[in-house]
């Protein structure tokens, strides 16, 4: 898999990242900076270790399904890349917020935006991955996307969390149906 496609993927992850730093821009707009680097740097780095975890579960188990692997990790993107358009779309009981900046809430957040990204290491399990630099590779992205996230939810309010969403849904589907037409080819 080539560096673009990771970079997309990556891309692709944090739009949840995204749509939660923006709404922590927005109900803490007085946010320091150290606080903010702070959720940032926590958010990049459960980010970051959820496909090593996936990816390190995979290959344990990669011989076995090495014939229909393909179709596993096509589905798990396209699997992901929907329940994040659905969730964007979807009416939520309770969209608030806690206090993002409590340790134990800031995990919470931290690890259920990360799901996704367990998955997704399922996935790299399958392919010809650089694990390690796909990680940093994502830490990365995540740590940017959350900066830009609380600025702009301090700047602009609500307004692009739900679009960012589906946006990263939608390319995780496309990165699945490229997987599949590379090993179908």
């Amino acid at each position: 898999m080539g560096i673009f496609t990771i970079i997309l993927i990556a891309l692709g992850l944090t739009f949840d990242t995204f749509a939660v730093s923006i709404t922590t821009g927005i109900s803490v707009s007085e946010i320091k900076f150290t606080q903010a680097i702070r959720v940032a740097i926590i958010l990049a780095v459960i980010q970051a270790l959820m496909p090593v975890i996936g990816w390190f579960g995979a290959i344990q188990i990669k011989d076995y399904i090495v014939s229909f692997d393909h179709w596993i990790a096509a589905s798990l993107l396209w699997l992901i890349g929907a329940k994040m358009i659905w969730e964007s779309i979807s009416p939520k009981e309770d969209d608030e917020l806690k206090n993002p900046l409590k340790t134990t809430v800031l995990l919470g957040i931290a690890i259920a935006t990360s799901i996704d990204a367990l998955a997704v290491g399922v996935s790299f399990g399958f392919l010809d991955v650089n694990m390690y630099l796909s990680s940093a590779i994502i830490g990365f992205t995540t740590f940017m996307v959350a900066m830009i996230g609380m600025l702009l939810g301090k700047k602009a309010g609500g307004l692009l969390g739900k679009r960012a969403e589906v946006f990263g849904g939608l390319i995780l589907i496309i990165i699945g149906i490229k997987i599949l037409i590379e090993h179908i080819s």
